[in-house]
């Protein structure tokens, strides 16, 4: 016989005052916890109480009710309508829809009430905000709404966004909430669909990882690109950027590549003309010059224009409006906000008088060009002043006085017309006349003597010998001829026959830039006066000038045509001598600069070294192209160099400075015998002087 399921009889319902209601201690919902009371009650004035209350009635002593109501559950909802009855707007005895419970345990529907509520799944969240803002809502109505900040409301509608298929996915738990707010940087479902699979292959799955696969081929808000050009300028013409509303992404990324090439060209292209108005003969304009590109060309030394009367004036106050602000504020930890704006508006006003432009002379002007590039931090970058060798005056012939002389004397000049002798014996004709020049051949002979001469006495004179080098060898640097000097030394400065990566925006080209456009404005104008003012230095700058110029011709480049193993032990040893960090000056194992360009062998040794062989291991399985992007992150910030850019752990190499130089055993035993056979040299002349009376000098070696 079937017995039938008893029906289950739900708590009856009804509208109870307000001032029935009181709160029960039963309710086990005691830390604050979600929307505020204040949220809660703002939102109850909006749309109306959208959940009733869980009562019990309240009885006294004998179990009679007392027409009063307990609420076990709802203890938020019920504090709320307080606080809008205690702001008068809603009455004390208005109507709450309540749902009157009378069995079971009180602590009991409080727990089961919260416990079993289930919270909305955080894609039903995004596409309820996507659908408020189809129906006319602003993202500034949805945050006022809900409570939440506008940029909630922009990253919940963006999440919304993403491609229906992986929305899919992760509803179904396919992959985290990290992981599909990277998926956001890229407006493209086809492109995000594509990350995703070849994610599926990939160990890392890491939400770093789907940012950069998404951003390739872009160009990234802080390249000096766009900051020469501008984002509103980009934005202005219909550019589209990619951002990350999850976390900083400095700018978010440009998509149009070709775009932005345009801009800057254009952009160039106009400050290149004002350039031309200058009256310079060419000008050549690039994004980025290769590094030395203005090797073999000379610079010529404009001079800077000088302050009027007015602007002196108007520099002297701010210099001593910053000295007063200086000396008031010398005691103080902290400047205030005012101070301290106020010090950067006069640093920034005394450096624009202290950068005055450059004067060139108007005729070397029409002989010179200019470069027109963008530097690192993305403004513009010119070079003025460079003449090619083939806009060079002709060099004309030295001519000494005796030739100046000679000259004007027989009316030669310069044909074949004349032909001397220059061995021939002046005749006795000649000789009657007066003093006649001297043959080229007894000139030889007397200079050679001369330069012999010069020899021994600047090799005493290490001081002297230290200036005439410093001054031959930065007539070759920063002159135009270098035959000023009668050193036959040389230095050459060498281009790089091959660009790498970032070398002419790196730290250690912007430093030797500066270093060289210091020590040039330091220099005389001509190099017949260099010599004067190098002698009036001291020795510091002579030796800070010296260290500059030898600096340029360190040539530590291995070229598979120019095999110079010796050149290159020796530039190992004097990186250790100067204690050169390769990390310091700048250098990152990134995949354009080492990592992209050798084999996986090599990215897995540099990893393994660098972070454990686990960590090697874990990216063993990747593709090239991958492994390299992964390694490039995880080498990030470590320090690690390829063997070729290490400097031997050992100490520096010590440069000798011995107290006294004096001679080797070989050479005393040598003076030895030298001061022998002088003593017997003065003995036998002493004897012939006394035997003849002739005088005889002793010159000491």
């Amino acid at each position: 016989m079937m017995t039938t399921a008893k029906k289950i009889t739900l708590s009856s319902s009804r509208d109870i005052p307000f001032n029935k209601l009181v709160l029960s201690q039963s309710n086990v919902r005691r830390i604050k916890a979600g929307v505020s009371i204040e949220e809660l009650a703002e939102d109850i004035a909006r749309r109306g109480l959208l959940q009733g209350l869980n009562v019990r009635p309240v009885t006294d002593e004998a179990g009679i009710e007392t027409g009063m109501f307990e609420i076990p559950a709802g203890g938020r909802r019920y504090r709320a309508l307080q606080l809008l009855v205690k702001q008068k707007r809603l009455a004390k005895a208005a109507p709450v829809p309540c749902v009157i419970r009378e069995g079971g345990i009180a602590e009991e529907d409080s727990l089961a009430e919260n416990v079993q509520r289930a919270p909305l799944h955080p894609l039903d969240q995004f596409r309820a905000f996507l659908a408020l803002r189809e129906k006319g809502q602003s993202e500034e109505e949805i945050a006022a709404a809900f409570f939440v900040s506008v940029n909630v409301v922009k990253q919940r509608l963006k999440l919304a966004s993403v491609s229906p298929k992986l929305l899919d996915i992760y509803a179904e738990d396919g992959m985290t909430l990290d992981q599909l707010m990277a998926f956001t940087v890229a407006g493209d479902h086809e492109r995000q669909e594509q990350v995703f699979e070849q994610l599926k292959s990939s160990y890392d799955k890491q939400p770093y990882a789907i940012r950069r696969m998404l951003t390739e081929g872009s160009v990234r808000a802080s390249d000096k690109r766009v900051q020469f050009i501008g984002i509103d300028d980009y934005v202005e013409v219909g550019g589209d950027i990619m951002r990350d509303l999850f976390q900083g992404d400095d700018g978010g990324w440009l998509q149009n590549v070709a775009l932005v090439d345009r801009l800057v060209a254009e952009k160039l292209e106009r400050e290149a003309e004002a350039v031309r108005a200058e009256g310079w003969k060419w000008t050549e304009i690039s994004p980025d010059f290769a590094y030395g590109h203005v090797f073999g060309l000379r610079q010529l030394r404009g001079e800077r224009v000088p302050l009027t009367a007015e602007e002196q004036a108007s520099r002297d106050a701010l210099q001593a409006e910053y000295d007063r602000l200086s000396e008031e504020n010398t005691d103080v930890d902290e400047l205030s906000d005012e101070v301290d704006e106020r010090f950067g508006e006069l640093d920034t006003a005394l450096e624009s008088f202290d950068e005055r432009p450059l004067a060139f002379d108007t005729a070397e002007v029409a002989r010179a060009g200019a470069f027109v590039s963008i530097a690192h931090d993305g403004n513009l970058r010119v070079e003025r002043g460079y003449i090619r060798p083939e806009d060079e005056r002709p060099v004309e012939p030295e001519l000494d006085e005796a030739d100046d002389v000679d000259a004007a004397a027989t009316g030669d000049d310069g044909g074949d017309s004349a032909v001397v002798e220059s061995d021939a014996q002046p005749s006795e004709r000649e000789e009657e006349d007066g003093l006649s020049p001297i043959s080229d051949r007894l000139m030889t002979e007397l200079t050679a003597h001369r330069t012999l001469a010069l020899r021994q006495a600047l090799g005493d004179q290490p001081d002297v010998a230290f200036l005439a080098a410093l001054h031959a060898l930065t007539l070759k640097v920063f002159y135009q001829y270098g035959s000023d000097s009668c050193l036959e030394l040389d230095l050459k400065s060498i281009g790089f026959g091959s660009q790498a990566p970032g070398l002419n925006d790196s730290s250690s080209a912007e430093a030797i830039r500066a270093r060289h456009e210091s020590w040039a404005n330091a220099l005389p104008r001509e190099s017949t006066d260099l010599w004067d003012a190098l002698a009036s230095w001291d020795g510091d700058s002579r030796m800070g000038l010296f260290a500059h110029v030898v600096s340029l011709s360190i040539n530590a480049v291995h070229e598979a045509w120019n095999r110079r193993p010796r050149a290159l032990a020796h530039a190992d040893r004097l990186a250790q001598a100067i204690g050169l960090d390769m990390v310091t000056a700048g250098w990152r194992a990134t995949v354009d600069t080492f990592l992209g360009r050798v084999t996986k062998a090599r990215i897995l040794q540099a990893v393994s070294e660098a972070k454990g062989q686990g960590a090697a291991d874990r990216i063993a399985h990747l593709r090239k192209g991958d492994m390299a992007a992964e390694a490039e992150m995880l080498l990030a910030d470590t320090g690690w160099l390829p063997e070729q850019l290490r400097t031997s752990s050992g100490e520096p190499d010590a440069l000798p400075m011995p107290e006294s130089v004096g001679p080797t055993k070989d050479e005393e035993k040598s003076a030895e015998k030298d001061g022998e056979t002088v003593m017997a040299n003065e003995e036998l002349s002493a004897q012939n002087e006394v035997a003849d009376g002739t005088p005889h000098t002793i010159a000491a070696e």
